[in-house]
């Protein structure tokens, strides 16, 4: 029999390696090496969407062990439920919008960088948990919000030293797109993750479903968003063009995150799951300054970077429940619907 401890502290690896592999791996298969052909973006997010939508599935046969009540419990709660199913439609477009956000971010930015101003989305979760829900913060994690943000300030803080000479065969990036894409996938992190938490105060619908329902949306969607922007291409080059094993892999790891989330959050707590967003920014910054060789620290970076940890660590304390809304992680997703969604 495995015990708790040991459950939380190996989910806790997972989660490092998971959080630390998809940033790297997403930015490696994003760098267009010379004679190696770039993928193309909303293929590659429906695929992680229909990924998802076959483990959820999975997870729901097995909880049932049964094939026909696995049936009829996706009639009832796609079909049957279509409302609720509609409802979802609003974070599913965010979501998609966001994954490919995450995609342009990494394009254009380091993965060191990447990870650290992407912890805005802790601020964003809070602003519109208070908007949305009436959620009270106590004044610890106000001030971890303003030190958030004054951290991320002095990441983005311009250093004639930092500028990396551009490999030739590589493809041409500009970080303010990837500053602006990050903050745009912020946004949507933020508000979808609360929007989401507000749903699920008025249903009971169970896990696997409720990520069935998200995926499918997404997953039509995703399609849609193939159709309106890459259709050309993808006729012309097929759907899968550029896609290796490092494509791949990017797929699987954004697809499993959610799951690795939800069994941190079941054995751990936010605390520790802030050291190991901690623990991945360190190996994404060391794996991209001695691997990869796109990212040169400065100062100001790690300055920020430090006080980012110390932003996460602040916020991840507990604070006296005043209300009896459901326990949210620090991206503002119910535990449930981590299953499918890191944002």
């Amino acid at each position: 029999m495995v015990s708790n401890t040991t459950m939380k502290y190996a989910s806790l690896i997972v989660l490092v390696i998971q959080n630390t592999a998809l940033v790297l791996t997403l930015r490696y298969s994003r760098r267009g090496s010379e004679g190696v052909p770039l993928y193309t973006v909303s293929t590659a997010v429906v695929m992680t969407e229909l990924t998802k939508f076959i483990i959820s599935i999975c997870g729901l046969l097995y909880k049932s062990n049964s094939l026909n009540k696995t049936l009829n419990m996706l009639y009832d709660g796609i079909f049957e439920n279509l409302s609720d199913t509609l409802k979802l439609s609003v974070p599913a477009v965010l979501y998609t919008i966001q994954n490919n956000l995450l995609y342009v971010a990494l394009s254009n930015l380091d993965a060191a960088t990447f990870q650290v101003t992407y912890q805005l989305k802790i601020l964003t979760t809070a602003l519109f948990s208070v908007l949305l829900l009436n959620r009270k913060l106590n004044s610890l994690k106000w001030a971890s919000l303003v030190i958030l943000m004054f951290a991320v300030a002095l990441v983005q803080w311009p250093s004639g030293d930092s500028a990396r000479d551009e490999d030739p065969g590589e493809q041409s990036s500009s970080p303010v797109i990837g500053v602006g894409a990050i903050l745009l996938a912020c946004v949507s992190s933020g508000f979808s993750g609360v929007y989401i938490e507000k749903i699920l105060k008025q249903s009971q619908t169970s896990m696997w479903i409720r990520n069935i329902q998200l995926s499918l949306m997404s997953l039509f969607i995703g399609l849609f968003g193939v159709f309106l922007s890459d259709w050309s291409a993808v006729s012309e080059r097929g759907f899968f063009y550029g896609y290796s094993s490092v494509v791949v892999t990017v797929v699987i790891l954004q697809a499993v995150g959610g799951l690795i989330v939800a069994a941190v959050m079941k054995y751990a707590d936010n605390i520790l799951k802030g050291f190991a967003t901690s623990l991945s920014i360190v190996l994404s910054s060391f794996v991209s300054y001695f691997f990869l060789s796109d990212f040169h620290p400065t100062w100001f970076f790690v300055m920020g970077a430090t006080f980012v940890l110390l932003a996460t660590f602040l916020y991840g304390k507990p604070q006296p429940r005043t209300d009896t809304s459901p326990m949210a992680d620090q991206t503002g997703h119910v535990v449930k619907t981590n299953v499918v969604k890191i944002s």
